[in-house]
């Protein structure tokens, strides 16, 4: 071929591992990457292990019989002189008309935002800041990249679209005044060299959030003012954990998918490790079979490994000459999307400038919930005129009520609310931070509480350090804290403090951090601090170096904080409707924000074909608030400005598309009076009018999901012949006798709500066995709250409940937190390391569970501590029953069987239709499936 190319050869291996034992695992990634097993693999896999790294001296002995190659190979490689750092980023030059520069644009736009920011003056403090900060951005040559985020905040805005800058940058007053963000860092004391220091010679970073419905409009946008050939999204690279592991390696050894299911499902969450022998046999395979065995240990091998490079979430790159002349580019499988084949550690190791274009739920739902205010309520308010620091909120999020809330929803954070108790907006800056690794593991948090709960003397070794640490009663919590200790108290430049904490972040990898640990402590003593205390100051900076939070960060993220809590306080209903049309998102599903607004005050109203629109809307409600509230929130009756109820949207039925369903709406008018009705003024096809049915959509023309079913069963069949004109004659002739169907037990109807809805408002699935768990003597969660203590130590209780959400948290040593749901309410569950192992299948695969265990009860913070767990999930197959006890539902007759309508019903329109609705319950094992499996964080 060289010879007929009149080519010279060059001595190469076609290497695929670095050494000859890797050959199993270069094996496997090749029958993952082709979809074959090792059996079937054939030629895909190597012939022998020799396509490894050899030395100069093997490579010169392979090849002795061509010298020339290997000269060639010599002569190659010193003609190449090409190196990462020969190239050379350049930033657009962004310029704005009348201004001759970009610097000089950047400081007029400042300076003018200034005075909007301050209509009373501007302060001395924040024009010192502003030109400190300007000064640093000339002499870095940054002034570009703040215009152009700059301009794609104004971009969004003017088109009505949320969206707020955080991280670092909110350390900026320019990034304030520009308007990027709505942390003044004049208020809350930040650290410009966060952002932007000379010694750390780093392209600023900012990240800026926008609704997550609507960014694609902003990326569209910067592609169409930049050109596709000059921006491009960053990539990411995604890596095997240990379940993708398993399941992908014992696919290539020819195990069958139930197996592979099984295995894999032994691994909770997103952990790595491995799976255990005790596990392996529970599942009834041997863990000492060669196959399986290898299986494992190739798993094991390749946890952590590359597995594909996918887009980064909104990191923007944008170039003053074409892309492809500084990095690879290559079409996004999204549409109208170009990215680069680089991740943001690649870019920010050259220098090169990103814009983090992200998208954000609780931006669109605050969009939609200010939207609702303004059209229902005459509120016409934007995120920053929303009143600020009301008492009733702060009361609200104190109790934990905080369900759907931005950032403070979680169990641990809902567990930390009613100790914390916040009152005022930085008391939210600090919650935010509070509960992330960082401060857990620097053992931060618990001295923080007790001198926040006057347990514990506040003091402070030194009024320089006061004045760092006075805002968290002398405990650092934030990474800019860390940064102010070693610059007060040890001498550091602020530079230096960046890198000190750029070495804390990377301490594992690169070792570098005993060098700032003789400086600071070295530092300290010199100033007269003790020795003891300057190491320990140290140790605690250095536990949550690697996760600290920044404080602006928490800052950015505190006033979505306070907004979602505001909206949830005074207008449940709109908060609701806002959430739900915002899903997916957050920590909850629809069925849980349901609930809670029910206890709220809010009526919910089912998805009815001639009231619904796609989103959820509100409705006038006749009942007062008051007299739904749930015991626990009626104190909270008098902030409570809900006036309407909430209608379900089309988006909650499973399986519809939104075209179809605002056609429906566009099409409605007054309304439609039967089944053939609007399937004959939307033309939409049967099916889709059988998804609605089972949606049970049907209640206002006075049918109940079966009785549309037959109707619309009789649709359309023959190939919709009775559509043509030929035919029309003779359909109509034929009257088919009503059927009597039988009534649908509303346990059929609950399932085929969860089914269709993934909720139901007619009754919960536990009330269907409440009497044979009161049998039991398992107890509602609401009765928790006031069960009294036995002789005063923690009582003995059984709960149970459907598992909404199971979480192993990196700090919490192995120990599992489960939430269950009743007819009453949710209960908090704390499963330790030994108990989860004892009963591992039941905590990961039981859908309906009762737990048995040590009741405790902390500043309103009620978990149970389990002791036992019992798979309940077989008692649910009651809902199917015909003959379901419902005397204990509340809401039993809720559920009516409807009047059959006689004119213009469809059923006079065909014959027996060829498939009806069996009448029959439906198999225990679809109502199993039908019931939520809960949501698994790690």
């Amino acid at each position: 071929l060289a010879r007929a190319a009149g080519l010279p050869l060059v001595a190469i291996n076609d290497v695929l591992m670095h050494a000859a034992e890797r050959r199993p695992m270069a094996d496997v990634l090749a029958c993952i990457r082709d979809g074959v097993t090792l059996e079937t693999a054939g030629l895909r896999t190597a012939l022998n292990a020799e396509r490894h790294l050899k030395s100069a001296d093997e490579m010169a002995r392979l090849f002795a019989h061509l010298p020339d190659a290997i000269d060639e190979t010599t002569r190659f490689l010193k003609g190449i002189h090409f190196r990462l750092t020969d190239l050379r980023y350049e930033y657009p030059e962004e310029t704005r008309a009348g201004f001759a520069n970009p610097q000089e644009a950047l400081e007029a736009f400042a300076f003018e935002g200034a005075e909007l920011r301050y209509p009373q003056g501007i302060p001395d403090k924040v024009t010192a800041a502003l030109h400190y900060e300007l000064a640093l951005v000339k002499q870095m040559n940054y002034a570009p990249y703040f215009l152009t985020v700059h301009d794609i905040v104004k971009f969004a805005r003017d088109r009505g679209i949320l969206c707020q800058g955080r991280g670092s940058a909110a350390n900026s007053c320019v990034c304030f005044c520009l308007g990027i963000t709505e942390v003044d860092p004049s208020i809350h004391d930040l650290l410009f060299e966060r952002f932007i220091s000379p010694e750390r010679n780093e392209p600023p970073d900012i990240d800026v959030d926008f609704e997550h419905e609507r960014r694609e409009e902003v990326m569209q946008y910067i592609y169409r003012r930049y050109g596709r050939a000059h921006a491009g999204l960053t990539a990411s690279v995604t890596s095997y954990r240990t379940r993708s592991a398993i399941r992908e390696v014992c696919k290539v050894f020819g195990f069958s998918e139930d197996m592979v299911s099984a295995m894999s499902g032994t691994v909770f969450g997103w952990r790595s490790g491995t799976v255990e022998d005790a596990e392996i046999r529970k599942l009834g395979l041997d863990p000492t079979d060669p196959n399986l065995a290898r299986a494992i240990d190739l798993a094991e091998e390749i946890n952590g490994f590359p597995r594909h490079l996918s887009q980064h979430t909104g990191g923007f790159v944008i170039t003053r000459s074409r892309l492809d002349e500084v990095v690879p580019v290559a079409p996004a499988a999204m549409q109208d999307r170009t990215t680069i084949e680089w991740d943001k550690d690649d870019l920010d190791a050259l220098g090169i400038l990103k814009i983090d274009v992200l998208a954000l739920g609780m931006l669109s739902c605050l969009r939609r919930g200010l939207d609702m205010l303004g059209s229902h309520y005459g509120e016409h308010l934007t995120l920053a005129q929303i009143p600020a620091e009301e008492p009733c909120v702060y009361e609200m999020i104190s109790r934990a009520d905080t369900i759907g809330v931005f950032q403070i929803e979680s169990r641990a954070q809902m567990s930390m609310l009613p100790r914390l108790k916040p009152n005022k907006f930085y008391d939210l800056v600090i919650e935010v931070a509070i509960v992330r690794p960082g401060p857990i593991q620097g053992d931060m948090v618990h001295p923080y509480l007790r001198r926040r709960q006057g347990l514990e003397k506040v003091s402070y070794p030194s009024e320089e350090l006061e004045a760092v640490l006075g805002k968290t009663l002398g405990v650092p919590l934030f990474q800019e804290q860390a940064m102010k200790i070693a610059i007060v108290a040890a001498g550091f430049t602020p530079g230096e403090a960046d890198r000190l904490r750029r070495a804390m972040a990377t301490f594992k990898r690169v070792g570098t951090i005993h060098t700032f640990q003789d400086k600071m402590v070295k530092g300290m003593t010199a100033k007269g601090y003790d020795a003891d205390f300057a190491a320990r100051c140290f140790r605690q900076i250095e536990g949550f170096g690697t996760y600290g939070f920044p404080e602006s960060h928490a800052a950015s993220f505190a006033l979505l904080v306070y907004a979602s809590a505001w909206m949830k306080c005074r207008y449940p209903d709109v908060f609701a409707a806002a959430l739900l049309n915002s899903q997916p998102m957050g920590f909850y599903a629809a069925s849980q924000i349901v609930r809670d607004a029910r206890e709220h005050g809010t009526e919910m109203r089912d998805v009815d074909v001639n009231l619904s629109d796609w989103d959820c809307t509100l409705e006038h409600q006749d009942s007062p608030q008051d007299t739904r509230l749930h015991p626990r929130h009626v104190s909270q009756a008098a902030h409570i400005q809900t006036r309407h109820a909430v209608r379900l949207g089309f988006r909650q039925i499973t399986g519809l598309r939104e075209d179809d369903m605002r056609h429906l709406c566009q099409t409605r008018g007054r309304g439609y009076d039967s089944i053939r009705d609007v399937w004959l003024r939307t033309g939409l096809s049967p099916n889709v009018l059988a998804h609605l049915a089972e949606a049970d959509a049907f209640r206002s023309l006075g049918l109940d999901r079966r009785d549309a079913l037959w109707a619309i069963k009789g649709l359309g069949r023959a190939g919709d012949k009775e559509d043509l004109p030929l035919f029309r004659a003779h359909v109509s002739s034929v009257i088919e006798p009503d059927a009597h169907l039988p009534p649908m037990p509303l346990g059929e109807h609950v399932v085929e709500d969860y089914r269709h809805l993934s909720l139901s408002l007619k009754a919960h699935p536990v009330a269907f066995v409440r009497n044979a768990l009161a049998a039991k003597r398992v107890l509602r969660s609401a009765e928790l709250e006031d069960f009294p203590p036995s002789n005063g130590r923690n009582p003995r209780v059984s709960v149970a409940g459907l598992v909404l959400v199971r979480q192993r948290p990196g700090t919490a040593k192995g120990v599992i937190f489960m939430t269950l749901e009743d007819e009453s309410g949710v209960v908090n569950i704390i499963v330790w390391p030994k108990i989860f192992e004892a009963q591992r299948a039941i905590v990961l695969g039981a859908r309906f569970v009762r737990i048995t265990g040590w009741l405790q009860n902390e500043a309103g913070v009620i978990h149970v501590v389990a002791e036992t767990l019992e798979d309940l999930t077989p008692m649910l197959s009651v809902l199917s029953d015909h003959g379901s006890d419902v005397s204990s539902l509340a809401r039993a007759d809720e559920v009516r069987r409807p009047q059959v309508r006689e004119k213009g019903h469809p059923r006079n329109i065909n014959p027996l239709p060829r498939a009806m609705p069996t009448p029959t319950s439906p198999d225990p094992r679809v109502v199993q499936k039908a019931l939520p499996r809960g949501r698994n964080f790690h």
